[in-house]
């Protein structure tokens, strides 16, 4: 019998030797895991079991200058990913094309590139970030594994067209892409708070706790310039212009001259902020700020205001333009109708291409040129209008051959944009001070409003200069080519301006821009106001005929939004004065309806915080009163207060002014002492 201890020595040690090799694999795969892997392993424990998760900020408000919103953040569902857990984004994507509204094949794929995960990006993702309520009924139906409904807030637009291309809208994940939006972005957003989330084991990774890390800070509220009745009646006035005339498109802009402040800003055609993505770019497009057009006439002003200051030129300079017309070469310009010998302010009354030529040659391309840059013409001028252009000046402009200093003298061969002309216009309104437009009128962070202050770029022309061009330019309204924008009572300047547009190399003789612009009162201006058609192609073809009409409405209604008295007599005699035919009775102004402000109670009349009742104290005791109550006296007439804007009683806010009408002193009724003077 063969000894079987050696035998049982050999397999002991056989299986000795497999024990310390597994021990052995064993302990390395320990080491490897607990050392080695160590690192990744907590981190995809940590993943598997918690996340640190953003919490969206709510992002500011963008509102009009009353405070009523144009843009808003309200509560809404989005859909949510943890990418890194998902195995085969293929197959999620489909069960979501499935519950998803119009979710098509391209809408697939991109699903399918959302959810696939590369460990230099981000574990998360957002899918969709606004989600209709069944469709967020159906995906928590759904039950899909790391992938959840988030409430999140998401924008509305209150004024759906309501200054659109001021306002711009946001993208998919709440970013601005255009207009205030993209301008003011980086305020707007706040700053997205911080989250720890605990999830359960079960499919879903449904959360048993969550603790806040850091709270969201929601976004600063922007307070525009618009004023949203303004902006109403501009928008109406431009649509039923382009209606009427069935022109291709317009631009309206309204603005205070004194400080640059928007007041309204429309273009033709617009489109709905809440549904941006079926607009066209056509539609997107902000024309008052990027339509490059060739002004025409209207550019005759800044060639006057050349000539007033550098040539001293006097108005009654006569000009012989009886030819109608001018040759340069083979290449003949004519006037739109045949004048005899004009002045000077007659060139510009009548816009004779003829005379303006020749006041253009009289000052030559060098100074012509400085007078463009002067102006604002070739830069950009606004801070807070994305997208606007510089418009086109020829480098070469100085050293111009006179046919082309021709063409430039009466408005052609030069590209500009309406918000660089309204703010041109502007300087000569408000005394020779170029100042930048804007549309932000002040930021409130924290509860604390801050104002935008207003930016003087440069000074145009001497204050005494832009008086006597104000005078030509008055001239065109109440006897030249702009009589369609008289408003009974106010005195209005103004320039009228028709440019052919350059097509395929030639000027079309069907396709041109018409425009008007002007600033009202002419003497104490409260706006300046443009109105540009694009192509109109029914009911006339001049800036006369089609601008001007549209000036008009616009104008007659921001005088009455903004309480501005009449710088007229009255054609009946109502308004006359100590001398004349009402002798010295008493009279009241127009009433001009205000909307609810006026609606105050006699009781709140002098309650603290609110507009005093200054009606009959001078001058001097009203600015006193209301200057103690820090409210801004404007005043216009003399004498006594007989009529204030806003009414007594008003809430005071900062920065509010408050105009008064005054007229001379009239007798009165002392009961013991009889009529004194």
């Amino acid at each position: 019998m063969n000894d079987w201890r050696p035998t049982f020595a050999r397999r002991l040690s056989i299986l000795a030797a497999i024990f310390v090799a597994w021990v052995g694999i064993v302990e390395a795969r320990l080491v490897y895991l607990h050392v080695v892997q160590h690192r990744a392993l907590l981190d995809r424990a940590e993943e598997q079991q918690q996340a640190r998760q953003q919490i969206p900020a709510a992002r500011g408000e963008i509102t009009a200058r009353d405070g009523s919103p144009l843009a808003m953040s309200v509560p809404g569902n989005a859909l949510e990913a943890t990418r890194s857990l998902i195995n085969d984004p293929e197959a999620v994507a489909s069960r979501l094309c499935r519950v998803l509204h119009g979710c098509d094949a391209a809408d697939r794929q991109a699903l399918i590139k959302q959810l696939r995960w590369e460990k230099r990006g981000s574990r998360y993702v957002f899918l969709r970030r606004k989600l209709a309520d069944d469709e967020a009924a159906a995906l928590r139906a759904l039950n899909e594994p790391n992938v959840r409904v988030v409430e999140v807030p998401q924008r509305s637009y209150p004024g759906g067209t309501t200054a659109a291309h001021l306002v711009g809208y946001t993208d998919i994940d709440n970013k601005g892409m255009t207009g205030i939006e993209l301008a003011m972005d980086s305020i707007l957003a706040g700053r997205p708070g911080l989250q720890l989330v605990i999830k359960s084991p079960l499919p879903g990774h449904s959360r048993l706790l969550t603790r806040l890390l850091r709270e969201p800070a929601p976004g600063a509220t922007i307070e525009t310039t618009i004023d949203r009745d303004l902006q109403f009646i501009a928008e109406r006035a431009l649509a039923d212009a382009v209606q009427e005339h069935d022109a291709l498109g317009g631009a309206v802009i309204v603005m205070d001259p004194m400080n640059g402040e928007i007041l309204a800003l429309a273009n033709a055609p617009t489109f709905d902020l809440n549904d941006y993505r079926v607009a066209t770019d056509e539609e997107k497009l902000n024309r008052a700020a990027q339509h490059i057009y060739e002004p025409g006439s209207t550019f005759k002003s800044f060639i006057a205001a050349a000539a007033l200051e550098v040539l001293h030129m006097p108005t009654t300079r006569m000009f012989d333009v009886s030819a109608g017309s001018i040759t340069f070469g083979p290449r003949k310009i004519h006037d739109m109708h045949r004048y005899g010998p004009l002045s000077f302010m007659d060139v510009i009354v009548k816009s004779s291409n003829v005379g303006a030529i020749k006041i253009g040659q009289a000052l030559g391309s060098e100074i012509v040129s400085r007078y463009v840059y002067r102006f604002g013409f070739g830069e950009t001028l606004a801070r807070d209008i994305p997208y606007q252009r510089a418009g086109l000046v020829d480098k070469r402009l100085p050293q111009f051959k006179p046919s082309e200093l021709a063409s430039v003298s009466m408005g052609y061969q030069i590209g500009v944009t309406p918000l660089q002309m309204v703010a041109a216009v502007g300087s000569i309104a408000n005394g020779g001070e170029l100042i930048a437009p804007h549309v932000v009128r002040a930021t409130i962070v924290d509860g604390v409003r801050t104002e935008v202050p207003r930016q003087v770029i440069r000074r145009t022309i001497p204050t005494e200069i832009a008086d006597d061009l104000t005078a030509i330019l008055e001239q065109v309204v109440a006897r030249g080519t702009a009589k369609r924008a008289q408003i009974p009572g106010y005195t209005i300047a103004g320039k009228t301006g028709t440019a052919e547009k350059l097509e395929n190399g030639h000027y079309s003789k069907i396709h041109n821009n018409v425009s008007f612009v002007g600033f009202v009162p002419s003497r104490r201006p409260r706006a300046v106001i443009l109105a540009i058609l694009d192509s109109p192609r029914r009911g006339g073809r001049t800036g006369g005929e089609v601008a001007a009409p549209i000036f008009r409405t616009i104008a007659d209604a921001t005088l009455r939004r903004l309480g501005v008295p009449p710088s007229e007599p009255d054609p009946h005699g109502l308004l006359a004065g100590p001398n004349g035919p009402a002798g010295p009775t008493p009279v009241s102004l127009p009433v001009i309806e205000r909307g609810p402000m006026l609606d105050v109670a006699p009781a709140m009349a002098n309650a603290p915080g609110t507009v005093p009742d200054v009606r009959g104290l001078s001058a001097r005791e009203a600015i006193r009163v209301l200057t103690r109550a820090g409210v801004e006296p404007r005043l216009s007439g003399s004498g006594v207060v007989q009529g204030q804007w806003p009414a007594a009683g008003t809430v005071i806010r900062p920065g509010l002014s408050c105009d008064l009408v005054l007229v001379r002193a009239i007798a009165q009724l002392d009961p013991e002492r009889g009529l004194e003077p």
